[in-house]
């Protein structure tokens, strides 16, 4: 079954596509219509992410990724907190390997497991470098981080499949670590493996059940999970390709342009070079958007569509790729089977606003899917 997520905007929301920064949450400056910070209630913007998980878990949504950057909450803390306030929907953390000890990760995540009913699943993801990096405290090279996280994980699940398990590694010394009962035999969470170098395939070949990518050029995509799957087979593992991406659906393609024209007429042009600046003092490797499909004030935004995929929904403020499906109900659909059948098995999608687009998207958009009326027929 392929598996469909929702995104947690755990840095803040804006109320509106055409609105020029965040003004739902605590994150930015505070503005007129912020829900918080609230006078009544300091968790006033936790209790948003609350209703936007319980609407992607009433709208069908598989799960729902938490994501962490300087200016977030820490995601293990909002996905043990949403957990006790929702049945069925997975909560997906994201982190980086220093931030926490292998042995520890392993104890905390069996606990969520616990806890949650065998919910919990992990993005896990070697970091960017540059400042960003720096933020952290980590100072590690690029491919030494991947060898690390390889490190951390084969101490978390030899911790996991039981004790005691030593290892003696380049950044990771265990000796006789175990989960204690009735820890010990939960449900691994699956792992979603983000990186695209060859280090970084080498590496989720070894663990990953997906490679989690951020939306690409078709030929990118194809050219990038042949490689996957090429790696994961010198271990004798299959790792199911798994993409990031934003989506903007309305009834008719020209309600949806008409949407992301407003937008771009609001935008805050100045503020988007400078995050373009700091976003190229990384060392991150991907597939960057050509010169003419990158979004500026002048261009046509239709103009900006490659292989039906549009370029510019990071300057609604869509994080992560800019690249995302923008259309009718119906177009959205035909996207997504677009890369169903490039055997994508999970899709983590996200929409400005987080709560309104998740009832839309889940209730307008995922049922018209035909490969995913397919699968869930085969299944049955």
């Amino acid at each position: 079954m392929v598996q469909f997520h929702w995104r947690l905007p755990t840095h803040g929301d804006r109320a509106d596509v055409a609105l020029p920064s965040d003004t739902r949450g605590d994150w930015g400056a505070l503005k007129p219509g912020n829900l918080a910070p609230s006078p009544h209630d300091p968790a006033a913007y936790h209790e948003h992410l609350l209703e936007i998980a319980r609407a992607a878990e009433t709208a069908g949504f598989d799960g729902a990724l938490i994501p962490s950057f300087p200016q977030t909450d820490d995601p293990w803390v909002i996905a043990s907190s949403l957990a006790r306030h929702t049945k069925a929907l997975r909560f997906m953390i994201a982190f980086q390997p220093p931030w926490i000890n292998p042995v520890y990760a392993a104890k905390a995540a069996a606990s969520l497991q616990r806890l949650s009913n065998g919910r919990l699943l992990f993005n896990i993801i070697t970091g960017g470098g540059g400042p960003g990096q720096l933020w952290w405290g980590d100072r590690i090279a690029h491919d030494d981080r991947y060898t690390r996280t390889t490190e951390f994980l084969n101490v978390f699940e030899g911790v996991w499949n039981g004790g005691p398990f030593s290892y003696d590694g380049k950044f990771y010394q265990v000796k006789d670590a175990g989960l204690p009962a009735p820890l010990a035999g939960q449900v691994r969470p699956e792992l979603y493996f983000a990186g695209s170098s060859d280090a970084a395939l080498t590496a989720q070949g070894k663990h990953a059940d997906f490679n989690l990518t951020h939306m690409e050029p078709l030929d990118k995509l194809r050219a990038k999970f042949d490689r996957v799957r090429e790696l994961a087979s010198k271990d004798g593992r299959s790792v199911k390709p798994a993409i990031r991406l934003n989506i903007l659906a309305r009834p008719t393609e020209e309600e949806a342009w008409a949407e992301v024209r407003r937008g771009w007429a609001n935008a805050d042009w100045e503020a988007i070079e400078r995050q373009r600046a700091a976003m190229r003092r990384g060392d991150a490797v991907g597939s960057p958007i050509p010169d003419h499909l990158r979004p500026t004030a002048d261009k046509d935004p239709k103009d900006l569509q490659i292989d039906g995929f549009f370029s510019g929904l990071g300057i609604l403020g869509a994080q992560g790729s800019p690249l995302g499906i923008v259309g009718s109900y119906e177009t959205a659909a035909e996207r997504i089977d677009t890369l169903l059948g490039l055997g994508v098995g999970g899709l983590i999608f996200a929409g400005t606003p987080h709560l309104e687009e998740a009832y839309r998207v889940g209730e307008e958009v995922l049922p018209l899917v035909r490969g995913r009326q397919t699968l869930r027929v085969a299944a049955e």
